[in-house]
This record gives C-alpha cells, structure tokens and sequence, in this order.
C-alpha cells in the first residue's frame, strides 16, 4: 500500500481501516470524495464506544501529499467536548510547539486552547485525534 497521504486509493484504504486499528470504534460514515483532479475531501462521523463521537472533516491535496485544511470535532452524547483546528494564533505563546495546530477544550471550548501534539497538514491525523479521544474520553 502507498503512503496515505500519496494518492486516494492509500488514504481511502488507510482512513476504512479505522476500525481495525481503534477496537473503541463502533461505526464510521467517513467517505472519502474526490473533488478534483489531486483533490479530495473526507466527511462524516466516527462513532466509538461510550456514546462518543468525532465530526471530521478534511480537504487533502494529493499532488502535494498534505491535508490543506480540516476539522476535527469531539462529543459526548450531543454535548462538544472539544475540537481541533489549525486557525493560526500567534499571540497565545502556550501553543508555539505545535502552531497552528491546536485543540479547543472545557471549561470554555470557544477560548480555552491547548497545543495539540502529533497533529499536521502532512501526515494523517485520526489516530492521533482518537487516542486522544481514547485518553481522555473513554476512561
């Protein structure tokens, strides 16, 4: 298999596993489409264990092998527990070691944010956001 990031085929192949490489996934909705000749866009939900699911949303560039932008959102139920997201904030010092990288958390998701370690545009991020989910939400 390619790379995931390399073309459609691998990513697709890499992002349906899921399940195979997270035993607290229950069900996926992710669907991979192409919107171009090197674009793709990746939308649905993963549902896990506990009544916990991630939104995810993510527009990858395959002729430069990166994920342009993306969304990554965490619930409890129907309560948000968090989310990540890559909208630069260079006047928060506390999140320089993964910039722009960062995740959004409780007690105030809107204003409440933490560097977000592993998370980038060239490398697949769900495994990363869902140990992160494994971590803290499945306990």
């Amino acid at each position: 298999m390619n790379a995931p990031l390399e073309d459609i085929a691998g990513y697709s192949a890499w992002v349906y596993a899921l399940a195979e490489r997270h035993a607290f996934v229950t069900h996926s909705t992710l669907a991979l489409a192409p919107i171009g000749a090197t674009l793709a866009k990746l939308e649905g939900h993963i549902e896990c264990a506990g009544g916990i699911r991630v939104e995810v949303w993510e527009l990858v560039d395959f002729s430069e092998r990166r994920i342009r932008t993306y969304s990554y959102e965490v619930y409890r139920s129907e309560e948000k527990v968090c989310w990540y997201d890559s909208w630069a904030h260079p006047e928060i010092p506390s999140l320089a070691a993964t910039f722009p990288h960062h995740k959004h958390i409780l007690p105030n998701l809107r204003d409440h944010r933490v560097a977000a370690p592993g998370i980038q545009f060239d490398a697949p991020n769900l495994d990363i956001v869902l140990e992160d989910v494994r971590r803290e939400w499945l306990r």
